[in-house]
């Protein structure tokens, strides 16, 4: 499997380093023949090349089985025609990568704020209330005067449905229940669409459990009770912001693991940000964007019907829990390593582990 890794900006090198490391190690144990080639997007990209993003990047990208991208400084890039491109946007967009999908589960040594909780949100990823992903051509937001502003959504049948399809055959996967999430009770139609179409999906898997929450309830029963939760399908921005409450729930938003995923590619992606203000320390956590990863190895051995690439995801998965357990993490989590020290210990489990 020929992977492209894009280490991105701050922290990114350096935990995509550690990743790399542990990538290095599951291939070596599960002989996954691993080919991992690396390029820059973001700022080291800009002062190489002027612009975040190689044009050639992309062809490089739809080569490899796969795309690893570390964070990148996003908020940074406003101007397009100074080469300043957003490089998961870009990614996600030449890709169709619809399907976000967010894992948060807690950790043995590492308990979560409310207890323990196993559960995953499926967010739609190419449109809604987003300026980048909604329209032909403009951003979607239109200034009226100086003094209004109009913010435009788009909901579309084609793409409530196949994120309803990506969700409810996790479910399968996991404990058959799926809460779809939105605000139907206002938005009547863009979310009542929504809702349909899921509803559609749902009679293909009549062994799913199936129930829905308004999403402002959402958020307090995930607070009050995560544990009721398996699959959580919602659309865009519902999505974004439950996600990013789910895993600091799970204890750390450096737990989140993330996939962006399309029919035939996938992009691996930490949950988090850059963090610049403790990039070079060697104190980042590197667990979201080696979970991150695995999931990537997951997604292409049930496409290609090739278990040990599953095999090996679950296994960094397996050495992960039980580096949070012996506090062989980063310190953010209850450790005492670095950066690099964390993801040196993680790929020496995974190759000394004989199960």
């Amino acid at each position: 499997m020929q992977i492209l890794v894009l280490a991105g900006d701050g922290i990114g090198p350096e935990i995509t380093a550690a990743t790399l490391a542990v990538l290095k190690a599951a291939s070596a144990r599960f002989d996954l023949d691993l080919n991992l080639i690396e390029d820059v997007v973001g700022h080291e990209s800009l002062r190489r090349h002027g612009m975040t993003v190689q044009p050639e990047l992309l062809e490089r990208a739809r080569a490899a089985q796969g795309l690893i991208l570390g964070p990148t400084a996003t908020y940074d890039f406003k101007d397009v025609a100074k080469g300043e491109i957003n490089p998961s946007m870009y990614f996600r967009k030449n890709f169709d990568l619809f399907a976000n999908i967010r894992p948060a589960k807690t950790y043995p040594g590492y308990p979560g704020r409310l207890g323990a909780l196993d559960l995953v949100v499926v967010r739609e990823n190419t449109e809604g209330f987003y300026a980048d992903r909604n329209m032909e051509q403009g951003n979607g937001e239109i200034l009226v005067t100086p003094d209004v502003a109009i913010s435009l959504r788009r909901i579309t049948r084609a793409c409530c449905t196949r994120i309803a399809r990506a969700a409810f055959e996790l479910a399968i996967r996991r404990r058959r229940h799926v809460t779809l999430v939105h605000k139907a009770n206002v938005l009547r139609i863009g979310d009542g669409l929504f809702l349909e179409e899921c509803r559609k999906v749902a009679t293909e898997f009549p062994d799913v459990a199936v129930d829905d929450e308004i999403v402002d309830a959402m958020m307090a029963h995930v607070v009050r009770t995560p544990q009721r939760f398996d699959v959580i399908v919602t659309t865009n921005m519902y999505g974004d912001i439950l996600s990013d409450l789910t895993a600091e729930l799970s204890g750390s938003l450096g737990l989140g693991g993330s996939l962006n995923a399309g029919a035939d590619y996938a992009m691996a992606q930490a949950s988090h940000g850059s963090a610049p203000d403790i990039a070079g320390r060697n104190v980042a956590n590197p667990a979201s964007l080696i979970l991150s990863a695995a999931l990537l190895l997951a997604w292409h051995g049930r496409r290609q019907g090739e278990p040990r690439f599953e095999k090996a995801a679950s296994a960094i998965e397996s050495a992960l829990e039980a580096a949070v357990a012996a506090h062989e993490v980063t310190r953010d989590i209850g450790g005492t390593l670095g950066t690099n020290e964390a993801g040196d210990a993680l790929a020496a489990r995974l190759l000394a582990d004989p199960a």
